[in-house]
């Protein structure tokens, strides 16, 4: 029997023990990658599961009209969806509208828009139609802008209009009221050629109301953009509303030049 020297045999143990700790460093080397392997795998078959649901979900008539809306739909009371992003908190006309309680559909040409009544609009009640339609001209998306500044023209033109909007006054003025003194300046614009159609058709019936809509007028006259159209709207009201607006409109407006002087 060999002798080894005790160094000889320190050495070789220690040569072993570090070929031992080799082998369990490549070992757990080995099982981390495999388990970096197996979770990309698994991720990748999730993503590929998704996407196939993705895309056969999306691919459907429905789920493309929805991501793709037609241009009519927005045109349609029927498709104006009062749940929708865009209408989340509808207005009273915004609702009304959507189940139906106009009675007229908006119909869109190449050049320009025009409404379809379901009905002629002199067999229509001014009440609460009128009313209902001054409340959309404070509405700031189409098609309720349009429908609201157009259906009140138009309900305004029919023969026997000024015996229907007499007495609708008390309640169709702070309506009005409440346009001309929106922020916004289209709203008030809406508002302020409502008023002169409403005193093209009752005349002297609306001095009683002229001093509670005045006040938002003078106001406005201090933008120089809305002197000129305010004006003209002044000259409208005392045409038609007589002597009697004319005072009325000096002690709100001292400024106002008569169309008479």
């Amino acid at each position: 029997m060999d002798f080894q020297p005790p160094e000889r045999s320190k050495r070789e143990a220690m040569q072993k023990s570090e070929c031992h700790r080799d082998v369990q460093l490549r070992n757990r080397v080995t099982d981390n990658c495999d388990q970096r392997t197996s979770s990309s795998a698994q991720i990748k078959h999730r993503t590929i599961v998704q996407q196939r649901k993705s895309s056969s979900s999306t691919s459907s008539p429905e789920s493309a009209r929805k991501l793709h809306p037609r241009p009519s739909d927005k045109l349609n009371p029927k498709t104006v969806n009062p749940f929708g992003e865009q209408s989340r908190a509808p207005s009273a006309f915004a609702a009304i509208y959507s189940k139906g309680g106009v009675p007229c559909r908006l119909v869109h040409g190449s050049v320009k828009h025009r409404l379809q009544w379901e009905c002629p609009p002199e067999k229509l009640p001014f009440d609460p139609l009128l009313i209902t339609l001054a409340e959309g001209l404070r509405e700031t998306k189409h098609p309720y802008t349009f429908v609201s500044k157009e259906g009140f023209r138009e309900l305004l033109l029919v023969t026997g209009a000024l015996e229907k909007a007499v007495p609708l006054l008390p309640r169709l003025i702070p309506v009005l009221k409440a346009a001309l003194v929106h922020l916004d300046d289209e709203v008030f614009e809406r508002g302020l050629n409502a008023l002169v159609q409403l005193s093209v058709v009752v005349g002297p019936s609306l001095n009683d109301h002229l001093k509670h809509l005045l006040t938002s007028l003078s106001r406005r006259l201090r933008d120089k953009k809305f002197k000129e159209p305010i004006t003209t709207a002044l000259q409208k009201l005392e045409q038609h509303g007589g002597s009697g607006s004319l005072i009325i409109i000096k002690s709100k407006i001292p400024t106002y030049c008569s169309i008479y002087c």
